[in-house]
């Protein structure tokens, strides 16, 4: 059985040259055409095919709305976006809403005629500068995380602050519990607390590291945090 498709493009010329692409291989067959998001949805639904290989940015409908209401419409459709576009605003908002791959136009014939197969299999297919893209952003949002975790680990309570500036002065476990009220057992567990919070493991790696990190400034001991 071919591989159903329909080209949704705006330009007439850019659908003919993609018509031809793929008149000449019984192993596929072109079942219709659009010039539009709107129409794109008529035809998809008078036709049921496999791909659609639809242009980004086409007038009346965004390219992103279009996927998704296809893929609503039709579950069982693949959606193979092929345009001149691979920035992140244009890229992510297509994968986002469902396309199956995402190609430039720039693309030989022949990869062109491979990316419309794998798609039909559900593959994800993507041009070599989108898939660097899509990799960077996965990497700065994971950087992102991480430095997000590390600060969100790097919070010190209000109470664990305190002891942390009475260590910092030099003051002993007992004295730090005389000052602030509570027992020595509740000063070891505050500093059991901060120091994985810090990632160190004594007393003088978590001065260091508060003032390293700005928890404790050297001309106020103690900067005053959450409550708790």
């Amino acid at each position: 059985m071919p591989i159903r498709m329909i080209i949704v493009d705006d330009h007439p010329v850019v659908r003919d040259g993609l018509r031809g692409i793929f008149a000449d291989d019984d192993a596929f067959e072109v079942v219709g055409e659009a010039a539009d998001g709107p129409e794109a949805l008529v035809v998809a639904l008078r036709t049921d095919p496999d791909v659609v290989l639809m242009d980004l940015r086409m007038p009346k409908m965004s390219g992103a709305e279009v996927i998704r209401r296809l893929r609503e419409q039709t579950p069982g459709i693949h959606v193979l976006v092929l345009t001149t576009f691979d920035n992140d605003a244009d890229v992510l908002p297509a994968i986002e809403q469902g396309a199956t791959g995402y190609l430039l136009k720039d693309t030989p014939r022949a990869d062109l005629r491979r990316a419309v197969r794998a798609a039909a299999r559900g593959e994800t297919v993507l041009s070599p500068s989108v898939a660097g893209a899509l990799a960077h952003r996965a990497r700065t949002s994971e950087q992102r995380t991480s430095e997000q975790r590390t600060s969100e680990q790097r919070t010190l309570s209000r109470r664990e602050l305190e002891v942390l500036g009475l260590v910092a002065r030099g003051a002993t476990n007992r004295e730090v519990a005389a000052k602030l009220f509570i027992t020595e057992a509740t000063v070891k567990t505050h500093l059991v607390h901060l120091f994985a919070k810090l990632e160190v493991n004594d007393r003088a790696a978590a001065v260091a590291a508060a003032y390293e990190t700005g928890l404790l400034k050297p001309s106020a001991d103690v900067r005053m945090g959450d409550s708790g």
